[in-house]
């Protein structure tokens, strides 16, 4: 049978055996289930049966007990394709979904209100939050679409997929790459917010990535020749970085990462090509000296005061509240300390080695913190613990994870616990990851049980400032994005058959700019209709926070 015939698409997800009592997310007026196949779970049906890898029962934080009944890798790996074949797989695509197809964009005349589908959203967070996300999301069409990640979901759904699949970041606009810190104390380039990662078809994070470049060309006031030259590099960056993968050694794929001395000398490659001032080099240099500023001590600095001898995090209501102003009277969280301790004893279960850098931090203090766009009115609290003293002190974000916006296209997790989701998929596509990358099932303020991640707040972080961005350095950043998705992409997907699809020619590369010129005119209507919900008293908004 030739490798392609062996991978034709499937039905429809429509509900998953994993966890016969969790409904899969119900599909606005508009939106259908997209199909899927070599999700990385095993088969994939219609109807009550979606996926064979059906695991052992999570144990009470939601993690599986262990792994002896799930497959011992993806559909494509056990069919143990030769090259050949894996290239035949991805050329045969062509034919099913063209690459020049993927220009188009129109959105279905059914297509859900976008605003009904943040309200969607809304019910599921912190109501007194949810001012300051639409608020932040009004600033700009840009903005908007940071905190559109549900609305674009649905949209992808219809478009042309290869039936390729790979570990998706979900949300892989612009703004959420940037540097880092590795365990080994190294500073390295990768993707860096994944609420939203799930298996899927690898273009929707493409469009996802060049669309947010064409909105960020407009909000620049970029030409439009400028802002398609800066998606193309974008695109063609991935490609080629997608056919070097495909010729290298798995090991050397699954240790590829963009170490930032390897960032600079881009820099300093293109200020000798007269790509780039001078003064956007030191700029660059300047952006990555205080990315290695920010950590638990800067905020310890900026946020954190002693009371009563007490170190205790800085009240910045609504957008930073300590634990004990949100405490309702008579509630078992009147004993926040010991509950707090309790749940980081769980928590220290996830992070997965025998002796861990945690066991030498203490608890101190809680608060909630708003953060980002899209995340805002989710809960999210940032924990201060100290170790060898208070000059020592270790930063943690607790952040709700709820189900994927692409949950509902593609089918559930085989990770019940989302938390348990999101760590697993930022390991999977990170080049290295933080050592304190764990997660928690909470019972929370509200006396509802909600799953979470865990992370270091700071740990040298730095990215690009969108507002400063002209057409040169944004040329710059798309390419090293670019690559960075591709890298990403393929430790886990089919490498060689995306590269096989894509090809030497620069036709995906024009399809993708001429969808993202499609899709950017599509965002500013939506973005125009948040304005008239608020105008008109639908929704509300808070700016300036």
């Amino acid at each position: 049978m030739p490798a392609a015939a062996r991978y034709e698409a499937r039905a429809p997800i429509l509900a998953s055996t994993e966890d016969p009592g969790r409904p899969v997310p119900a599909l606005g007026a508009g939106w259908t289930a997209a199909r899927t196949n070599d999700n990385g779970s095993g088969r994939v049906t219609m109807g009550a049966a979606t996926r064979t890898d059906d695991g052992p029962a999570p144990d009470d934080n939601g993690a599986r007990a262990g792994t002896s009944e799930r497959p011992f890798a993806s559909s494509w790996r056990r069919a143990r394709l030769t090259v050949d074949e894996r290239v035949a797989r991805g050329r045969a695509a062509r034919s099913s979904a063209p690459r020049s197809g993927h220009a188009r964009f129109e959105g279905a005349p059914d297509r859900p209100d976008p605003i009904a589908v943040l309200e969607h959203q809304a019910a599921s967070r912190v109501a007194e939050l949810i001012p300051i996300r639409y608020g932040r999301m009004l600033v700009s069409p840009f903005t908007f679409y940071r905190g559109a990640a549900a609305i674009m979901a649905g949209d992808l759904a219809s478009t042309p997929r290869s039936e390729v699949t790979v570990q998706l970041c979900g949300d892989a606009h612009l703004s959420n790459f940037g540097l880092f810190a590795t365990p080994e104390r190294q500073m390295i380039f990768d993707i860096n917010d994944f609420d939203e990662t799930l298996p899927g078809p690898w273009e929707w994070d493409v469009k996802r990535l060049a669309a947010s470049l064409e909105i960020m060309g407009r909000h620049r006031g970029f030409s439009g020749r400028d802002r398609r030259s800066v998606v193309k590099e974008c695109v063609r960056s991935y490609r080629e970085r997608m056919r070097a993968a495909a010729e290298m050694r798995t090991l050397e794929v699954w240790s590829d990462h963009l170490e930032v001395g390897r960032l600079i000398d881009e820099v300093g490659q293109e200020v000798e090509q007269r790509r780039l001032s001078k003064a956007e080099a030191r700029a660059a240099e300047r952006n990555v000296a205080r990315a290695r500023t920010r950590d638990s001590l800067r905020v310890v600095t900026r946020r954190v005061d002693k009371v009563d001898g007490e170190l205790r995090i800085v009240g910045d209501p609504p957008v930073i509240v300590p634990i004990e102003d949100l405490v309702t009277r008579g509630s078992e969280w009147e004993e926040a300390d010991r509950l707090i301790k309790k749940l980081l004893a769980s928590y220290r279960r996830t992070l997965g080695v025998e002796h861990h850098p945690i066991e030498e931090f203490r608890y101190v203090h809680a608060a909630r913190k708003v953060v980002g766009v899209g995340s805002v009115g989710t809960r999210c609290y940032i924990v201060l613990l100290v170790g060898r003293d208070e000059d020592d002190p270790l930063v943690l974000q607790v952040k709700e994870a709820q189900a994927s916006v692409l949950e509902a296209f593609v089918g559930a997790s085989h990770h019940r616990h989302h938390g348990q989701r999101v760590v697993a998929g930022q390991r999977l596509m990170q080049g290295a990851s933080d050592a304190f990358l764990g997660w928690q099932r909470i019972k929370g303020l509200e006396g509802v049980t909600r799953d979470f991640y865990v992370r270091q707040l700071h740990d040298w972080k730095g990215g690009a400032d969108v507002d400063a961005l002209a057409v040169p350095g944004a040329t710059l950043y798309a390419r090293i994005c670019g690559s960075t998705l591709a890298r990403a992409h393929a430790r886990w997907g089919d490498r060689i058959a995306i590269a096989a699809y894509l090809g030497k020619s620069d036709v995906f590369d024009r399809a993708i700019a001429a969808f993202s010129a499609a899709y950017a005119d599509q965002n500013e209507r939506d973005f125009e209709a948040l304005q008239q919900a608020v105008a008109s008293g639908r929704v509300p908004a808070e700016v300036g926070l």
